[in-house]
């Protein structure tokens, strides 16, 4: 009577053999049958990568409201007068654009690497690391615009108009602190090889998103502060 060899033990498979063979569950986080350990290429719950969008929305309304406000307090005061914004910000600006180019060429290495592509982990992260170089150059060009306001005589209730420049750069710094934070996290994760495509993608959201709202920021205060 013919013998009948029992199945591979699935914890034993590369993820194309045990698709093959049925199996499906915790398959994902094997190593690779090319014996070539990458950062974990799979993705998060769906929920982990929604909550970054639902802080984006909350953060979009809570400017917008800080907008209404300045807008109304403008148009309902005589004691609205103008002041000239710091030239740091100018470079400040610059750089914290410059950042968001330099996240996109280390997502995109890290994006490629973790498709299969035969190359070295580790100039991504430089580019993580030039991103949170320049990040912090930012917050440091923020508070190099504070102490030029300070040095004229501009404190947070000399005036309304300092008032709210006070109010909306401190409330974009300590967020733009909350995705240092993020570039930190993922920075660790790709160091151990425990980063998931997702929280490197939702980092990059978060942080590009800090750009576009400074460049509103910047705009707003130059018109109308």
């Amino acid at each position: 009577m013919a013998t009948t060899l029992p199945p591979p033990k699935p914890e034993l498979l590369s993820l194309p053999e045990r698709r093959q063979n049925g199996h499906s569950g915790g398959g994902q986080n094997l190593v690779p049958a090319g014996g070539d350990l990458r950062v974990t290429q799979h993705y998060s719950p769906p929920a982990s990568s929604s909550a970054i969008w639902v802080a984006i929305a909350a953060i979009c309304m809570s400017f917008a409201a800080f907008t209404s406000a300045l807008i109304v307090r403008q148009g309902s005061s005589n004691d609205w007068r103008h002041i000239t914004l710091p030239s740091v910000l100018f470079l400040s600006t610059l750089l914290l654009l410059a950042s968001s180019v330099t996240l996109e060429v280390a997502r995109r290495r890290v994006a490629a690497y973790m498709g299969g592509a035969t190359a070295d982990i580790a100039p991504s992260r430089l580019w993580m690391y030039l991103t949170l170089g320049l990040g912090l150059l930012f917050v440091a060009g923020q508070y190099a615009a504070w102490l030029q306001l300070r040095s004229q005589g501009l404190y947070l209730a000399t005036n309304p108009n300092s008032s709210f420049f006070y109010v909306f750069t401190a409330i974009h710094a300590v967020h733009v602190l909350g995705g240092l934070a993020g570039l930190l996290r993922v920075i660790r994760k790709l160091g151990n090889a425990s980063l998931r495509r997702s929280t490197l993608d939702a980092t990059a959201y978060y942080w590009h998103f800090m750009g576009v709202l400074w460049v509103y920021l910047f705009l707003l205060l130059w018109l109308k502060i």
